[in-house]
């Protein structure tokens, strides 16, 4: 049963609508009592880090979140904004992240964008740079739909496992341990987003 977080903040509809396509069972999450017989976790997030952070403190579900992904180990995956809240701090706000993996969130420099507008919006490649299930039968050369102005800077590199360039080279999807994050949206992403979030609930 895959728990898709409701904490107010993040396209709920969508990703229940694609898992329902695919016949995989999901529940949507919104309290700390909902939990129950839960094996993966999507971490949906749209707009700041800070309110995103703080809507999550404020759902009550923070807590059992922790334990559910570190010490019980069970899947999770943050999807923009979600996947910059793995981090442990943000340039976009004060807030602490959850740092479940190691690394910070910074916004994009100008000075490399070479006029090419923020927020970085539409379709972009991603380059996989480390095998992986979650990469299952999606196309040699796969096309996402991004929309942001800040990337995931891992401390350790061998946390990244696709990569994306917009005027620099930046993770697009990262992966430590059962922890996965993913720039872009792929429930805005046709069949290829159709496809990760598949290999997700299949892990």
């Amino acid at each position: 049963m895959i728990a898709i977080i409701d904490y107010g903040v993040g396209n709920i509809k969508a990703f229940a609508n694609i898992y329902h396509n695919l016949q995989i069972p999901f529940r949507i999450v919104k309290n700390s009592n909902d939990f129950e017989n839960i094996s993966k976790i999507i971490l949906p997030g749209v707009g700041s880090f800070d309110h995103a952070m703080q809507n999550l403190e404020n759902s009550g579900m923070k807590e059992i979140l922790n334990d559910l992904v570190l010490n019980k180990e069970i899947p999770v995956l943050g999807i923009c904004v979600g996947m910059q809240m793995l981090a442990k701090s943000s340039e976009e706000g004060i807030l602490p992240g959850l740092g479940w993996i190691d690394g910070v969130v910074k916004k994009f420099d100008n000075k490399k964008l070479n006029n090419m507008p923020l927020p970085h919006m539409g379709w972009n490649n991603i380059n996989i740079i480390k095998k992986n299930s979650i990469f299952n039968d999606i196309d040699e050369e796969p096309m996402f739909y991004f929309l942001h102005s800040f990337y995931f800077e891992c401390n350790d590199k061998s946390n990244i496992i696709a990569t994306t360039s917009y005027g620099e080279k930046f993770a697009s999807i990262i992966n430590y341990k059962n922890i996965y994050g993913i720039q872009c949206h792929p429930e805005k992403s046709h069949h290829n987003g159709i496809t990760i979030l598949k290999n997700f609930g299949e892990l």
